[in-house]
């Protein structure tokens, strides 16, 4: 699926506080589309409570997804949950929590047709970059990404290493958004992390713009 829209979503790195993370989530809330909550040692007691801060702070319900638990995406009722390899079937959560909207989480094309059949909504693929997160492992590169963008008909976020300099690359895939972790929670300042994503897609956005406007108008120039 190409990139008619492309969204940036954030992903909580799990080892903030509660406060330190609402802080955190506030700061950069005005730069994403999302903000996934992937919170591997916070009990769902602990994930209610978070997301009930950040829903009084005024941060929208649709704007929160939170990483595998499905049973506390639906009680807060945002938007959306991920699901991991380890997490339940795509299909179940589907029929469970019809109101969701469900990311899985994947790495071949065999997974991705497993995740689009099963209905998925989006794909989260990775890794493409180096990244901290998965040391000594080879990232599947812009051409994994750009075979997982042809293989399927739902939106596919790219995850993994992504820096600002890499936006326009990954735009130019036809992935239909980026997710970012450490570069952004886990930088010394947050929200200027944030925005300098931001900035550089809508640099990108523009300058893509530019080129599809170049080639149309030499097109009609041949006629």
């Amino acid at each position: 699926m190409t990139n008619q829209d492309f969204d940036f979503h954030i992903i909580s790195d799990g080892n903030h506080s509660i406060e330190t993370l609402v802080e955190k989530a506030l700061l950069v809330a005005p730069y994403v589309d999302f903000i996934q909550l992937r919170e591997k040692q916070k009990s769902s007691a602990e994930l209610y409570e978070t997301i009930q801060l950040l829903l009084v702070a005024g941060i929208p319900s649709s704007k929160i997804t939170v990483n595998d638990r499905a049973d506390v995406a639906h009680v807060t009722q945002v938007a959306g949950v991920q699901l991991a390899f380890h997490s339940l079937h795509v299909a179940a959560v589907k029929k469970a929590f019809p109101s969701l909207r469900i990311g899985k989480s994947i790495h071949s094309v065999t997974e991705a047709k497993e995740a689009e059949e099963s209905g998925a909504d989006y794909l989260l693929f990775g890794h493409i970059y180096q990244s901290s997160s998965k040391p000594g492992k080879q990232p599947n590169g812009l051409q994994g990404l750009r075979n997982i963008v042809e293989t399927v008909t739902i939106p596919v976020i790219a995850i993994g290493g992504i820096q600002p300099a890499h936006v326009n690359d990954i735009m130019e895939t036809g992935a239909n958004g980026m997710a970012v972790m450490s570069g952004v929670f886990s930088a010394s300042n947050p929200e200027k992390a944030a925005r300098t994503y931001k900035e550089a897609y809508e640099r990108s956005f523009i300058f893509q713009e530019r080129s599809n406007k170049h080639v149309h108008t030499s097109e009609w120039e041949k006629r």
